[in-house]
């Protein structure tokens, strides 16, 4: 028999010993289960994240709040250790306080139409009303810059090319099927060093469309600087976007470039059937008048954000840490509801359960509210190179041998279907046994596969076991994700009472086994990625 058969053949025998030797503590699953279904907060929770405290924009003073009022609930359920953890942003790009207060946008010509808009983070108000001529410009290289030079003084810019809207025919939100979920769990172990990438959703993410060549994201950021010189020089007087993914009233947007640059023109992101209307009467010749009145608060002199950070003490092996989160920083266009009150949500709610039935640990539980995620995993990134290595040299400090892992949530209200591996085979009988006494609630799916974008990536950077659970996609990619619609109302309560449940069993279960989790070896210094890289999602402006 050839050497692969024959392994393959040990490992088929070693999965169910090893399975059996993980040990699950089934009253303690029906006591998370009953208190969480009995004695729930998580909506509550939800509601303060949300319609109290919502928007959370990094160094916002709504995010400060929240930060604060978190801060205030953990020590109320009697955590230790409770503190913001201060991180400093980015000196080339630095993150200041900012909020817009005030908005108002409509056509006034030909005819009146009130604009469904939110202007985007860290540009300035309009210092007043102001109206101008519409005019479609969409700059997308430097010979469009050229093309229009001299031609958009007081103007508001239709800055992007009408983008079209096909007619839906599929619901916006959706549940993983049987089928979709075996195709991810019969992944095979992917090739390569760093293995597979997937995108938040499962879905492959090429590199770049087929026969072009791989984008080039420092080009890109350099010519979006070029661009924001060229309206400032231009004088424009506004800047409007608009997305494809947007219908129905529902818009997408980001933020500006240079985030500390106070003299950037205000830029709006509007509704697509409302730009494409501006943008047809343009095309047909007919004179086009906008109006907006946008305020906005800045304070550059703040730019350190910070984590949440509080813990549950372990009993015999407090030195050895288990860790779960989600990111607390959200866009400003709703209240950041599921991207991602979510993931902090149910985190808050799993140490709430876990202090409620007295569990008693092992290793300490920390959870941590990260800041900074939206504008490219600062937060996670900054407390991993603090706590445990910088990716750029790779030299373990000693707290990295004695985390075992961390668990995240970041993929919308969907509920818990299963787990990406991140790449480490070693985690799956450990997971399926952790899965089995759970399958009244989840089909427990695992897979090999890798998912980007948010701050298990920290973790997964400098070797350490991070994860992020397979969610229900629903309606997070096509109406929530960085739009105007993340409301609580799109929070779905029974997949939250879920994910809890689900999270807290695993927290639970990795702070009281035997040894540590098994983590893949220490990666290689990689000089020009200090945060391990965003994976699916790209950038973020």
């Amino acid at each position: 028999m050839a050497r692969k058969g024959i392994l393959a053949s040990l490992l088929f025998l070693l999965v169910p010993l090893l399975v059996a030797q993980e040990r699950v503590d089934l009253n303690m699953i029906h006591r998370l289960k009953t208190e969480e279904f009995q004695n729930s907060q998580v909506m509550e929770i939800m509601y303060n994240l949300t319609d109290r405290y919502g928007p959370r924009l990094t160094n916002s003073p709504q995010y400060r709040a929240a930060g604060n009022w978190a801060v205030g609930q953990l020590k109320e359920w009697g955590l230790v250790n409770v503190h913001l953890e201060k991180w400093a942003t980015p000196t080339d790009n630095p993150i200041p306080s900012w909020q817009y207060t005030e908005y108002n946008g409509a056509m006034v010509e030909p005819s009146y139409m009130p604009i469904i808009g939110v202007p985007a983070a860290w540009t300035r108000g309009t210092d007043g009303p102001v109206t101008g001529e519409a005019i479609l410009a969409p700059i997308q290289n430097q010979a469009d810059m050229e093309k229009f030079k001299g031609k958009l003084a007081g103007k508001i810019v239709l800055a992007v090319p009408p983008p079209e809207l096909e007619f839906p025919t599929t619901p916006l939100g959706r549940r993983y099927t049987d089928a979709e979920l075996a195709e991810i769990s019969t992944e095979l172990i992917p090739t390569g060093a760093a293995g597979g990438r997937f995108g938040r959703y499962g879905a492959p993410l090429p590199s770049a469309r087929p026969g072009q060549p791989r984008m080039d994201y420092a080009a890109i950021r350099e010519f979006r600087r070029k661009l924001d010189a060229f309206w400032k020089e231009e004088k424009v007087l506004v800047t409007l976007q608009a997305t494809a993914r947007g219908e129905s009233g529902t818009l997408f947007g980001g933020g500006a470039h240079n985030r500390m640059d106070t003299s950037n023109p205000p830029q709006v992101s509007i509704t697509a059937e409302h730009y494409n209307r501006i943008a047809r009467l343009l095309e047909h010749k007919v004179p086009v008048k906008l109006r907006f009145d946008i305020k906005t608060e800045w304070d550059t002199s703040i730019t350190d954000s910070f984590n949440v950070i509080g813990e549950i003490p372990g009993t015999t092996k407090p030195d050895e840490v288990v860790m779960l989160g989600g990111h607390l920083d959200s866009w400003h266009y709703a209240t950041g509801a599921t991207d991602n009150g979510a993931g902090s949500g149910v985190s808050m709610e799993v140490l709430r359960l876990l202090e409620a039935v007295h569990a008693k640990m092992d290793r300490t539980v920390r959870v941590a509210l990260w800041g900074g995620e939206e504008e490219g995993i600062l937060g996670s990134a900054a407390y991993v190179k603090e706590h445990f290595a910088d990716p750029k040299v790779m030299k373990p400090t000693p707290e990295h041998a004695k985390l075992s892992g961390y668990f995240n949530v970041d993929n919308g209200t969907g509920r818990i279907r299963g787990v990406y591996l991140q790449g480490n085979e070693m985690m799956r009988p450990i997971f399926e046994a952790w899965f089995a006494a759970l399958k009244d609630m989840t089909p427990g799916v695992i897979t090999i596969r890798n998912t980007g974008g948010t701050d298990h990536l920290s973790f997964d950077a400098v070797g350490l076991p991070g994860f992020q659970f397979i969610q229900d996609p629903m309606d997070y990619a096509t109406r929530t994700h960085h739009s105007n619609m993340d409301v609580y109302d799109r929070l779905q309560p029974a997949d939250l009472h879920q994910m809890a449940v689900i999270e807290a069993s695993f927290v639970y279960n990795a702070a009281t086994r035997p040894g540590l989790l098994p983590r893949k070896d220490l990666p290689a210094p990689r000089p020009e990625d200090g945060h391990g890289g965003r994976g699916g999602r790209g950038t973020r402006n």
